[in-house]
């Protein structure tokens, strides 16, 4: 363990919560503004490009506060920002599995393109609020009982593995089978159609949700199954609740940029899921391994940044090859 386990502080915890809610507020402020409309890959750009840039300036500004305190300094400041890094990569590199989720679910209820923002800002902040119980809950769980890590070890490795087996149709789940759908159709009465960005409507004297609400439930059961994945793997990464907390919640405040941003391309992206099973994999291994071997955070994120940049690499060569043959040309051409 690690001479100081939790840098978090009443200070520290205020101006994370305080940016966070800021920039919530900033963006239900632009939506509403805006109106329902189909967002833009120029706009997802945008947000995107500015939720990396308050990720990073929470880093710096976390690294100024512990290095420049006595009872910490710059070895410890440094190595913080480092395990926040890894952990905010690792997170966003996992949702990217929510993408085509999202995507099926969104097929599947045919919600047109502008309400969906609405749907996926609202699921932020529901995956906000399950992800930290869900962590402060971990957290505890780990200083109680430390063994948990290898059980946490054991179960990102079976997962890893269990990607790296599964068939690209488990994926494509039919959600008219789904239980929880079904079950919550049976005890929900839902109106035939949407009506505008709403979750609840008027039909005959009665209010009853829309097809919207299912959507926006069924999202945020989606998040939950995510995070059992995601979670523990941070936790690979640094015990410190206050670093899991933030790499993470920042990393999911990013996320609905994303899915606009790589929606249309996500298919595309082909060999995505085994660098996320290999990632998934070393990351349980090194857990069930840290009592005698100890891998190093800058390793850890060079691992993970090199299994998913080999992974979308090799599915950019693969579109390419597969284009080109469509086209009449060299099929065996893998460049790009």
């Amino acid at each position: 363990m690690p001479a100081h386990p939790s840098v978090g502080s009443p200070l520290f915890y205020g101006v994370f919560f305080i940016a966070v809610l800021v920039m919530i507020g900033i963006d239900m402020w632009a939506l509403k503004k805006n109106g329902a409309h189909k967002v833009s890959v120029k706009e997802a750009l945008a947000w995107t490009c500015i939720w990396v840039a308050v990720s990073c300036a929470f880093a710096g500004w976390l690294y100024w506060e512990l290095g420049h305190n006595q009872a910490y300094g710059h070895a410890v400041a440094s190595q913080k920002v480092l395990e926040f890094f890894t952990g905010y990569v690792l997170e966003k590199s996992l949702a990217v599995d929510n993408i085509f989720v999202f995507l099926m679910i969104f097929s599947y209820f045919k919600v047109p393109p502008q309400y969906q923002h609405r749907v996926l800002l609202y699921g932020v902040l529901g995956a906000i609020a399950l992800r930290t119980l869900m962590i402060f809950v971990g957290a505890v769980l780990v200083r109680e009982f430390e063994w948990i890590l290898y059980v946490f070890g054991a179960f990102l490795l079976y997962t890893g593995v269990k990607m790296i087996k599964s068939h690209d149709e488990e994926a494509a789940e039919d959600l008219s089978q789904n239980k929880m759908l079904v079950w919550l159709k049976k005890r929900i009465p839902v109106s035939s159609g949407f009506n505008g960005e709403k979750f609840f409507t008027i039909e005959n004297g009665k209010r009853i949700a829309t097809p919207l609400l299912l959507v926006l439930v069924m999202i945020e059961l989606s998040d939950v199954v995510f995070a059992v994945d995601s979670i523990p793997a941070v936790f690979a990464v640094t015990t410190d609740p206050f670093i899991v907390l933030t790499s993470n919640i920042f990393a999911i405040l990013g996320l609905r940029a994303m899915y606009f941003l790589l929606a249309d391309i996500a298919d595309r992206f082909v060999f995505l899921k085994f660098g996320l099973a290999f990632v998934l994999s070393f990351i349980g291994l090194k857990m069930l391994v840290m009592k005698w071997v100890h891998v190093p955070v800058g390793i850890s994120l060079s691992v993970v940044f090199g299994a998913l940049g080999v992974s979308v690499l090799i599915s950019l060569m693969y579109n390419r090859r597969m284009r080109n043959g469509h086209d009449g040309g060299n099929s065996g051409d893998w460049s790009v």
